[in-house]
């Protein structure tokens, strides 16, 4: 088969990775890709939004499937077009993807479906968010309606906090339209996990659970980030609870959107909140997420090329997804002004001395080369992965690896998983 991976960071680097291993696999092209990904596939310089560009270069390649890694593609309605060409993909279409490209859709969605998240109002100016922020107490949660790389989250803990916020969302407009709209909400309290499944419209074939870092700064404090760490299995989760999730949230979901007209074909992610008072969303993507892929990509036990062309195919042929028993955990390297403007262009070394480590493996994300040599070129610039027979094997090996990597602006969360080691 020829298979097009669409994006260009870790989490499509784990994914090629993983489907360069399957006997089925003829040619594997990724675009844009990056150079640790150009080490495994052939790199196809189109960004993952010209979605005119990639129908037509899977078109004329006569690509067997094309499975999309980032979210921008999807809610631009890639999968529509490549439908409508009669091109084969593994992906949501754009009236599924919604489901991701607002906040407030998901929300009164979930509301409608009676699927379990936290009280919410839409706010359309400040005065409306202040009101409604203050109903609720601190801390608060806002989240732009629209996209906004995982950046567009904040939690202010009073009055003043409150203020810079709104101003952010508001007046600064420091996340353009999709600022537009606020959802404010009470902040949750408890364990994160994640869940992920695969569904061809009907069916669900899950994931093990995973559990991801988003704030900046260690024991969770500063600003949101798109992740800065990750570790399956979750820690936090038993058989029940996870068949809980898989009843009260995943499938409401996938029902709830065939109702709707919007057939969900893809990749679905629920962020998760374990309170006191039971599970709760916090937020759907509609695409593997970044950096849970990476550990989850390294437990995955089978073939994962054919069940990705089943369900673009229109149906899994009874296909289950079989996990390693050993865990597996990423460290995200980052760059100094992550999640801001990040250094850029400094030349990193240790890669391949990483990698020489057991069980150990680097996926690039933010890279690019300069002058034959690999240099930062994004926010988060590497993730270093690795497996071991206990989740503290597997984070230990992780961070070891990583002290062997360097660039003068890196920077790394000490305490992944630390919580969680300290529970068991």
């Amino acid at each position: 088969m020829k298979v097009l991976v669409v994006g260009g960071g870790g989490r499509e680097h784990a994914m090629c990775w993983k489907l360069r291993q399957s006997p089925l696999l003829g040619e594997l092209f990724c675009a844009p890709g990056n150079p640790g990904i150009g080490e495994v596939a052939d790199l196809v310089p189109v960004s993952a939004d010209e979605i005119q560009k990639l129908a037509d270069f899977a078109a004329e390649l006569k690509i067997d499937l094309t499975v999309v890694g980032p979210e921008m593609p999807l809610t631009l309605g890639i999968a529509d077009e490549f439908d409508r060409r009669g091109l084969p993909i593994f992906g949501p279409r754009k009236r599924a993807a919604e489901l991701e490209g607002s906040k407030v859709f998901a929300k009164t969605f979930m509301e409608r479906h009676g699927i379990p998240t936290a009280a919410f109002v839409v706010a359309h100016d400040s005065d409306e968010a202040a009101k409604a922020a203050r109903k609720f107490g601190y801390p608060v949660v806002l989240k732009a309606d629209g996209l906004a790389a995982g950046k567009g989250v904040l939690i202010p803990k009073n009055d003043e906090e409150l203020d810079k916020a709104l101003k952010m969302f508001f007046d600064e407009r420091r996340f353009g339209a999709s600022g537009d709209r606020v959802v404010v909400e009470e902040c949750l309290v408890g364990e994160e996990v994640s869940a992920i499944a695969l569904s061809d419209g009907k069916h669900l074939i899950p994931f093990v659970a995973s559990k991801d870092y988003k704030r900046i700064g260690e024991d969770d404090t500063g600003p949101n980030t798109g992740g800065m760490g990750a570790h399956s299995p979750a820690g936090v989760l038993n058989v029940d609870l996870g068949k809980g999730i898989l009843d009260q949230v995943m499938r409401p979901m996938i029902s709830g959107l065939a109702e709707e007209n919007r057939t969900f074909v893809g990749v679905l992610y629920a962020g998760l909140m374990l309170t006191e008072d039971g599970v709760k969303v916090l937020e759907f993507n509609v695409r593997f997420g970044d950096p849970e892929t990476q550990p989850l990509m390294l437990r995955l036990e089978d073939d994962l090329l054919p069940v990705l062309a089943a369900g673009a195919a229109g149906g899994f042929n009874g296909q289950r997804l079989h996990f390693r028993k050993e865990a597996a955990a990423c460290i995200v390297l980052a760059s100094a002004g992550y999640p801001g403007t990040p250094k850029m262009g400094e030349t990193i070394s240790g890669i391949e001395k990483a990698r020489e480590h057991e069980g150990v493996e680097v996926f690039h994300a933010g890279t690019a080369t300069m002058e034959g040599k690999v240099v930062s070129a994004g926010g988060r610039v590497l993730n270093v992965c690795a497996t071991g027979p206990e989740l503290r094997d597997a984070l230990k090996r992780a961070y070891d690896a990583a002290g062997e990597i360097h660039w003068p602006s890196k920077f790394l969360r000490r305490d992944i998983g630390k919580r969680i080691l300290t529970r068991s």
